[in-house]
């Protein structure tokens, strides 16, 4: 736990799922309606750090907060993202995992979905056809 992590002050009545090893919260700035956080209750960075144990769990509580958001949101789809350090856009330095409620429409064309990360790297099937391959 860090006295500087917003996400180790967490305030419990933000929860909307608890283990032993997780929390899940909507998240402040969501994306989407019912953007949600999974964290680890061990305080450390990324994802490449957690244990066995918390990979698991982490897994569960995808599972059981997309349950939580089917039943409230009613999404048509989901994205999954972890940010892992500064140069892939993570701002909080305590692992955090983002599920995504997607819905029909909500963007033009969502081809390619995390692709638009990078997004002269997103259309690669565009590109495919344009670009001469070397072999």
């Amino acid at each position: 736990m860090s006295d500087h992590c917003i996400f180790c002050k967490l305030r419990d009545e933000r929860v909307i799922y608890e283990c032993a090893h997780t929390k899940a919260f909507i998240d402040t700035y969501p994306a989407s309606p019912g953007h949600t956080l999974i964290i680890p209750k061990r305080h450390f960075a990324t994802y490449f750090e957690a244990t066995d144990d918390e990979i698991l769990a982490i897994g569960k509580a995808l599972k059981a907060a997309k349950k939580i958001l089917d039943e409230e949101f009613s999404p048509d789809a989901y994205n999954i993202g972890v940010n892992n350090g500064e140069a892939a856009g993570q701002s909080v330095m305590h692992l955090h995992v983002h599920l995504i409620p997607r819905y029909k429409d909500d963007v033009e064309d969502p081809k390619g979905g995390v692709r638009w990360i990078l997004k002269d790297k997103a259309n690669y099937w565009n590109d495919k056809a344009t670009t001469k391959r070397v072999t």
